[in-house]
């Protein structure tokens, strides 16, 4: 993992996924560890795809680098509230881990979270050695105690 910190020359930034720039949201790549937590960013491109009325991807950019991907679901008219808005994937790419920059897409997320009025953010993940679980909890999200699908449902109120 590189404990280099995110670089104070540049600001990280999430954007929108384009033409010109798919083929680096595409390239992103975590840890080959982290393949059974986490789909590959064209699975979830596919995903938002399908599901382009909810469906919020950005990759996350530092300069002229494409850093990590994130997608968000927002829907607000759910019947379920735990999945009203909902951090879907969050993929770092590999060399940049352990920089800062997953805890940046997150706290984006989060802004339009609140941007779109939503107090409630929730995310799941696979319990296991090398899960994203503590990461999570370190943002400050809680288990809630439910158990989705098998993994498990963190939630974080938004103030």
């Amino acid at each position: 993992m590189n404990d280099t910190p995110v670089s104070p020359a540049t600001t990280p930034r999430l954007v929108e996924i384009t033409d010109n720039n798919f083929q680096d949201a595409h390239r992103i790549r975590v840890r080959e560890d982290q393949d059974q937590y986490v789909a590959p960013v064209v699975y979830s491109l596919a995903q938002a795809y399908t599901n382009r009325d909810t469906a919020w991807p950005r990759l996350l950019m530092d300069g002229d680098e494409a850093v990590g991907f994130i997608m968000v679901r927002f829907a607000p008219d759910d019947e379920d509230s735990d999945f009203r808005a909902e951090i879907w994937r969050l993929n770092i790419a590999e060399k940049h881990q352990g920089r800062g920059y997953g805890r940046h897409a997150v706290e984006g997320a989060l802004a339009e979270a609140r941007r779109r009025g939503f107090s409630r953010v929730t995310v799941t993940w696979v319990p296991g050695e090398g899960s994203p679980e503590g990461f999570y909890l370190g943002l400050g999200f809680r288990k809630t105690g439910r158990v989705e699908d098998g993994e498990i449902v963190g939630a974080i109120d938004l103030d």
